[in-house]
């Protein structure tokens, strides 16, 4: 079980399900900033069994500074084929704006980076925007190789139920 990481100010600590109305404006601030879909207005409800079913599909830590959440990292196991060994996969690693520059990316970086050893994880593996410069230049100051990829996306059938597929390029 991962610890509550206490910092002057604040702490990262696992989420719990009464904090996911606030993880979901995060996640809307998130989405905003790379400029993405925006997220459904009942995100928390479909968090939730994800999060803290017996057998949970993802993880979720937060950042708490004086009774507010200001930031989040979300991460979830993965396999892969070439390496035979799983991976964690940081899906989402994000700070609000007004606490960008405090040491909490970091903060939140390691603690997914110790989850993942925990895990019995090889390594951590996520994307960034190529855009987001100041990202790329955070996740190499901490050590992380960039691999030049292209992202894809590709909507199964049927729908999910809260939300109507995108429309066609």
């Amino acid at each position: 079980m991962l610890t509550d990481t206490v910092r002057p100010g604040g702490a990262i600590r696992p989420a719990t399900a009464a904090d996911l109305p606030a993880v979901a404006l995060l996640c809307a601030a998130h989405a905003a900033f790379e400029r993405a879909e925006p997220v459904p207005a009942d995100l928390a409800v479909h968090l939730e069994p994800l999060l803290f079913s017996a057998h949970p599909r993802a993880w979720c830590l937060v950042v708490e500074r004086g009774g507010e959440l200001i930031g989040y990292a979300s991460y979830s196991r993965e396999f892969s084929t070439w390496q035979a060994a799983d991976h964690i996969h940081l899906d989402c690693l994000f700070v609000s704006e007004a606490h960008r520059g405090e040491g909490w990316g970091r903060a939140l970086l390691t603690a997914v980076r110790d989850a993942a050893a925990a895990l019995g994880a090889a390594e951590l593996q996520w994307q960034t925007p190529d855009w987001n410069t100041d990202a790329v230049r955070f996740y190499r100051r901490a050590g992380a190789r960039s691999r030049a990829k292209v992202r894809f996306s590709l909507a199964s059938a049927p729908a999910p139920a809260w939300g109507p597929p995108p429309p066609p390029a």
